[in-house]
């Protein structure tokens, strides 16, 4: 087992990491930036080290000086959590090459995820269901429309190296397909350097379903039952359930067996996700994850098991020690990213907190980095807590919910708080009856 793990990120999932290597007697080393000199990170972790100014691009993406904390330190192992480099495949690469093992899938299984298209052809080969639409890039404006005739519109327009909803535009009639085209491929290549995009038939009422799958390195492959992700806006999650109120046990049997032995195949290793859209009984491919995803607590709550502790263990050789039936899935889990964002407008409201309490009791879990006279930088993603409650039913989980919520305590600051617990009181989605498209409604109705 490693001896010191350097945590290549901040906030939440930083503290996330430290405690599960705290707990396998494992010393930390975290980095930051001159902005997070006073985060909970840096005042955890057994080390620290000062990479460079509050711009990410200096600091939590500068690969060079990332490396040469974790050579200084004396580091065995990087775990990037989330975002910023954690599916970089080239820092994976970086981080291999230097004698470090990094906490995460091989560089080559990075690199064809991160494609989508590439990603599309492998679970093709896979025979994992897919959403109808072209066989890879489109070449031509010519294609596009060729292919939109052949799956009938609406269709889809997505960026193949995109991600939160860049380079992504809807066509709903052969009028709208030029201007989709065009405005999809410019903002893929101002997004990502890469301006090739792809089509897909767009799915008017669909619910956004993942699964959580773990691999070790001695070819075992299991998986941790299905996240619903359906409550976003603009393509960033807000709450997710485990498990999803439209699934039966034999959809998720079904679904998991598939995935999983195509991953064997893949000989894919480590965390990783696949993201489903499912409609009237049937599920499509869109994309995978090659990462620890935000929303893993509510697949740990449901499951009993400690998602970033395996990823150490499978990092360093160890096999998972358990098959897919050894995998009992309990009660239901639901998570509220709370936001430094304005409720009603999402304007940005970062900050001193000058009081922060959070929520206990039975079922209660709190991932967060805030503490009394923090104060929230305006440098990087606005995510500043991520309340999720356990309990033996849906209805019993959502009553949770809403007492935590009302419990919990972040002044200074706006929050999501008020937002979430809108949500949380609302008939349809208590009724679990809503879609990806659900969110936007709603909160559209708020502010109107």
């Amino acid at each position: 087992m490693f001896g010191k793990v350097l945590i290549a990120n901040r906030g939440e999932i930083a503290l996330r990491v430290h405690r599960a290597c705290q707990e396998m007697g494992i010393r930390t080393v975290a980095v930051h930036s001159t902005a997070d000199a006073t985060a909970m990170h840096v005042r955890l972790a057994d080390e620290s080290v000062c990479i460079g100014p509050p711009n990410a691009r200096d600091s939590y993406l500068n690969v060079a000086a990332i490396l040469s904390a974790a050579t200084i330190t004396g580091a065995d192992a990087v775990h990037p959590g989330y975002g910023f480099l954690s599916e970089n495949a080239r820092f994976a690469e970086m981080v291999e090459a230097h004698g470090l093992k990094f906490i995460g899938p091989s560089p080559d299984h990075i690199r064809m995820m991160g494609d989508k298209i590439a990603a599309k052809d492998a679970m093709r080969r896979l025979d994992v269901p897919l959403v109808p639409g072209s066989p890879g890039a489109l070449d031509s404006y010519e294609d596009a429309r060729a292919i939109a005739e052949q799956i009938r519109y609406p269709v889809l327009i997505k960026a193949a190296a995109g991600g939160g909803g860049r380079g992504m535009k809807v066509a709903r009639s052969a009028e709208e397909l030029e201007e989709a085209w065009r405005v999809a491929r410019a903002e893929a290549k101002a997004a990502f350097g890469d301006e090739s995009v792809y089509m897909e038939k767009y799915l008017d009422r669909p619910r956004h379903i993942e699964l959580q799958v773990l691999a070790d390195t001695h070819g075992n492959v299991v998986h941790f039952g299905e996240r619903d992700c359906s409550l976003q806006r603009r393509h960033q999650k807000l709450v997710e359930e485990a498990g999803s109120p439209v699934l039966t046990a034999a959809d998720r049997e079904a679904l998991g067996a598939r995935v999983t032995a195509g991953l064997a195949k893949l000989g894919y290793r480590n965390a990783g996700t696949l993201e489903f859209l499912w409609q009237d009984g049937h599920f499509a491919f869109i994309e995978m994850n090659t990462r620890l995803q935000v929303e893993h607590p509510v697949t740990e709550m449901v499951c009993g098991v400690d998602l970033v502790k395996e990823q150490i263990r499978i990092a360093a050789g160890e096999p998972l020690g358990y098959t897919q039936k050894d995998i009992h899935f309990g009660g239901h889990a639901i998570e509220c990213r709370i936001t430094a964002e304005d409720p009603e407008t999402f304007a940005p409201s970062p900050g001193r907190v000058n009081t922060y309490h959070a929520p206990g009791g039975l079922g209660v879990r709190v991932d967060s980095a805030l503490y009394s006279g923090y104060t929230v930088p305006p440098n990087y993603d606005s995510l500043v807590a991520k309340l999720v409650v356990h309990a033996p039913t849906r209805a019993e989980a959502i009553g949770r919910m809403r007492r935590a919520l009302s419990e919990m305590v972040v002044a200074g600051i706006r929050t999501t708080l008020p937002l979430h617990q809108a949500v949380m009181d609302d008939p349809e989605f208590q009724s679990g009856d809503y879609t990806i498209h659900w969110l936007e409604r709603f909160v559209a109705s708020r502010q109107a």
